[in-house]
């Protein structure tokens, strides 16, 4: 687990998605467009970022048309927007059921709540594949619904006024470095998660 926390100033946990609650991997997209693409797999591999224009889409300012005729474009893809789509929501693999479990146990005792940067096509995707994940918690926020990503500070500040609690009561969780050091850099106390047993450790550090 990561830097430690003051369990006594905790009032609610805040939890990402992807890489926490749910396992996905791009590869399995660029593996369904492999064969609709001019490109190779690796040079597909090299043209697929998370750029400005997967961001922007993750803050609902692309549409999901517009953001696959992006994908068109930089992957050299023959195919319909139907198709692109089919690919792009293949990326999610399956529950991380320690973890769900280790939250629907802490929520007996403290608020639950998640905050995913996804976009809608997504997030439609993942609470179908996955209907065991919104019911976990006491509100979910994505960034396509705010207009705004981790590990952006607007972001977190507006989580924590719709939360209605100062940063310092909130315990972060999530996957990816830049968004727990963005979340501690807003006044959030975190923990970055590595595996299951991270968050099973913290809990338990809080009575949970």
């Amino acid at each position: 687990m990561s830097a430690a926390f003051d369990s006594s100033r905790v009032k609610a946990l805040l939890f990402d998605l992807g890489g926490v609650v749910f396992e996905f991997d791009f590869a399995d997209a660029l593996a369904r467009w492999a064969p609709m693409s001019s490109m190779s797999p690796a040079a597909m591999r090299q043209a697929f970022s998370h750029d400005e224009d997967y961001r922007r889409h993750e803050r609902a300012e692309l549409t999901g048309a517009e953001y696959f005729d992006t994908l068109r474009r930089k992957l050299r893809l023959d195919a319909s927007d139907e198709q692109i789509e089919s690919g792009w929501n293949a990326i999610f693999r399956a529950e991380i059921g320690q973890t769900l479990d280790a939250i629907e146990a802490a929520r007996r005792f403290l608020p639950c709540y998640a905050f995913s940067n996804t976009n809608k096509s997504h997030h439609a995707a993942w609470r179908a594949a996955f209907p065991r994940v919104e019911p976990a918690f006491d509100k979910v926020f994505t960034s396509s619904d705010i207009g705004l990503r981790k590990p952006e500070p607007a972001a977190f500040e507006h989580v924590c006024r719709e939360i209605g609690l100062a940063p310092q009561a909130l315990l972060f969780f999530d996957d990816l470095d830049e968004n727990v050091l963005g979340a501690r850099a807003c006044g959030l106390q975190a923990v970055q998660v590595r595996s299951p047993e991270d968050v099973r450790a913290a809990l338990r550090e809080l009575g949970c």
